[in-house]
């Protein structure tokens, strides 16, 4: 009981790192489906007038880490952008997020969590984020639809009003990617996350050169803070390493916890730097 306890917290912690955070099974009502959340009638109450430069990423971009608890290796962690889709008549980067245990784990822990987001190609904000957890004989499902447009997130529980652009904290990895990254500054989000609203910030700290399965990197260090009821609330610290150039690759992912560490190295990635 005492070990699986532990394997939830940390595979929790993992798609924490994959910057998806913690949330609870909802109840069976039914969602609006993505192409309900904007009736023809309604006229626009936010104009969905951002146009955010992308360089950074694209389709077919398949990023692999190995996800180690100090020297134990427990499983691995994916992002991945598998396709281009429609929602509401726009262009959407649908975005997966995966942490699997490995073979031995999985003899007595399974884990297959998955985390997906639908970005707006355009203006880089969420219009659906979703994340299925499957751990051991743990299960929990979230599904919150975004009405950008009246400024509102739809979950099976509540109905919540959001800033405009908001993004979920998967999509919020991406949107950063695109941002110029100066040491010492930050770049505050509008996130919603676990029903509420968390204003999150994502501070530059240093420039650092990184060696990792994959290869070696020049790296920006970045940390986020989530003020959250999820699974970090104010005390858990990341740092993420991203390429220090036009695409800003996560290569490495730190976590402290009270009994080590755990870290997500890049071990294999296809489909960056190439053209759009």
């Amino acid at each position: 009981m005492i070990r699986n306890r532990f394997l939830h917290i940390l595979f929790r912690l993992v798609l924490a790192i994959l910057w998806s955070s913690g949330g609870f099974a909802q109840d069976g009502k039914r969602m609006p489906s993505l192409q309900e959340i904007i009736p023809e009638e309604d006229s626009l109450l936010v104009p969905l007038n951002r146009d955010v430069t992308n360089q950074a990423f694209r389709v077919g971009e398949y990023l692999k880490f190995v996800v180690r608890f100090g020297p134990i290796h427990a499983g691995f962690g994916y992002l991945e952008i598998p396709e281009m889709v429609e929602v509401n008549g726009r262009k959407c980067y649908h975005v997966v997020s995966r942490a699997e245990s490995n073979d031995f784990f999985s003899t007595f822990y399974k884990v297959r969590d998955r985390a997906e987001s639908w970005i707006d190609s355009i203006g880089l904000f969420t219009w659906r984020f979703e994340k299925h957890l499957r751990e051991g004989k743990y299960r929990a499902d979230v599904i919150e639809v975004f009405d950008q447009v009246k400024g509102i997130v739809y979950t099976r529980k509540d109905t919540v009003r959001v800033p405009p652009f908001a993004q979920d904290v998967l999509s919020a990895l991406y949107f950063v990617r695109t941002q110029e990254l100066k040491v010492g500054a930050s770049i505050r989000i509008a996130n919603f996350s676990d029903g509420k609203n968390y204003p999150l910030e994502v501070k530059v700290l240093r420039k650092e050169t990184v060696r990792t399965r994959a290869g070696k990197f020049d790296c920006v260090v970045v940390e986020p803070i989530l003020k959250s009821t999820g699974i970090f609330k104010h005390k858990g610290r990341i740092t993420v390493y991203l390429t220090d150039d036009a695409y800003k690759m996560p290569v490495l992912m730190k976590t402290k916890i009270p009994v080590g560490s755990i870290i997500a190295e890049l071990i294999e990635y296809r489909g960056v730097g190439q053209e759009q």
